[in-house]
This record gives C-alpha cells, structure tokens and sequence, in this order.
C-alpha cells in the first residue's frame, strides 16, 4: 500500500522557489507542507526566478544544438518544447481556454464557464497554434541570426533564450497585484491573485531588469543591455494592457487568464529582440 510522502522541511529561502516548481511545473519537488496563500505567495514572488532556470534549459538546448550545427529550425523547436514539457502544457491550456473565453462573445459569467471546459474549441486551436508558431519563428530567427554571426554566437542565443521565460512570469508577477480583481473566487487562480504587494513587486522587478541588463550586455555590449531591457518593457507593457483587457472582459483574471499572459508575454519579447538581434548584430 502506497503511502504519501511527508512534508519536507523547506529552508526559508528556498521555500519560493521550491514552492514556485511545486505548484507550475512537473519537475519533482521537495513535498510542500501545506498550499495556502503563504506558499502562494513565496511561489509567486520566486516566480520569474524560475522563469531564468527554466530558461537556462531551453538556452543551452538551443545554444546546444547550433553549435552541433543542427540548424535553426531544431534548435527553436526543442527550446519550445522543454518549456512546454516542464511545465506540463499548464500555461499553453491557459491561451487556448482564454482564447475559447474570449472567441465566445458570451457574458462574463457564460465564458468564463467556457473557459473551465475540459475541451478546446477553435479559437483556441487557431490561438494556440499561432503562439507557437510565433514562438518559433522567433527562435528560429534568433538562431539563424546567430548562425550568420558566426560559428562562436550560439551562446549569444543561448543567453537571449533564457530570458524569455523570465520576463513571461514577471507579467503574472504583476497581475498578482492587490489591483487585479480575481474573476473566480475559488479556482486556483484565486489562491495567488492580490498575493503581491507593490513593495515586492518593485523589489523583484529591479532585481530582475538589473540581470536581464546583464545578459543584454554579455550579448552585445551596452547595445545588448539596451535591446534586451527595451524588449523587456516593451512584453511587459503588452501584459498590463492584456491584463486590463481581461479584467474588462470577465471581471478579473484566473489561472487561465495568467497562462496566458505568460505566453503571450514571452512571445511579444522573443519578437523584439529577433527583430533587434536582425537590426543590431
């Protein structure tokens, strides 16, 4: 007879991070004692910090594979498809049942009961396909980018990549905040909504565009600290209007919601510094 393993005895600050892999991705984690909104809340705060591990993954897969000289188009699509896989498709279900919400025209009430649906409808297909091919076609042209740049740059991209994920749950970050009404109280998403509070959020969002800085200047200079942070700004401004949006539309946000702000977010800033790396390398 299986039993359920005990509660591990998280040291205090690697309880957010430990809770953050807990809760939003598959890896195996340390057995939470218990999920309540001060767990939430440490996940939460730790949140694009995961983003950056996560993204070291997929940054030196993609890097990887373009030093074995694999080719663009492989290493965009194995990046992809470990986030994809580490977090279990949790965030990729959030665009395609946002998208399901919205494609519904139906009041807050009817779509948000639409959202909660086990299946998928078109719009959700149609958007779920259309982030990842943006995704893709991002990737794919950050490394092709570096291709051109010559044999050595593959780690430029793997450094580019990486961001990403980062700056997609800082989005979730900040619609955590006390502002942002939760449209079902009761859901998942109600256990992190409101959990962050202004102070933490600037803290951690210093923090963070010091090392996106960082990895922009490793790339290329000062030019690369700038096309990165500007990127940055550029997804996160994306996520507040899609934040407010959505708050219109159902009278807050769920779990479903912040999926996709974490998609879409991340995507928005693949696109800028694809773009930027094109112009600037």
């Amino acid at each position: 007879m299986s039993q359920t393993p005990a509660p591990a005895r998280i040291p205090g600050p690697l309880l957010g991070i430990v809770s953050a892999f807990a809760l939003f991705s598959i890896i195996p984690a340390p057995v939470l004692p218990t999920v309540d909104r001060r767990i939430a809340t440490r996940a939460i705060r730790a949140f694009p910090w995961m983003g950056i591990l996560l993204g070291v993954v997929a940054g030196a897969v993609a890097g990887g594979v373009l030093a074995a000289g694999a080719g663009p188009w492989l290493a965009g699509v194995l990046a992809l498809a470990w986030l994809a896989a580490a977090t279990g498709g949790f965030h990729l279900d959030g665009v395609a049942d946002t998208a399901d919400g919205l494609g519904s025209r139906a009041p807050a009430e009817r779509a948000l009961a639409i959202m909660k649906q086990s299946d998928i409808g078109p719009m959700g297909v149609i958007s779920l396909l259309m982030v990842l091919l943006i995704d893709l076609g991002a990737l794919t042209s950050l490394t092709a980018t570096a291709a051109v740049a010559g044999p050595g740059s593959w780690w430029r991209v793997a450094l580019l990549v990486l961001v990403g994920p980062s700056v997609g749950r800082a989005s979730i970050l900040l619609a955590t905040l006390p502002s942002v009404s939760c449209a079902r109280p009761g859901g998942f998403g109600s256990l992190v909504a409101g959990v962050t509070t202004g102070r933490a959020a600037g803290i951690n969002m210093v923090c963070l565009a010091v090392v996106w800085a960082v990895l922009g200047w490793l790339v290329s200079g000062w030019a690369g600290a700038a096309l990165v942070v500007v990127a940055a700004v550029l997804a996160l401004v994306w996520a507040q209007g899609w934040t407010r949006h959505l708050v219109r539309r159902f009278g807050g946000v769920t779990g479903d919601c912040f999926g996709s702000l974490n998609e879409t977010t991340q995507c928005v800033l693949w696109v800028v510094l694809a773009i930027g790396a094109a112009l600037f390398w």
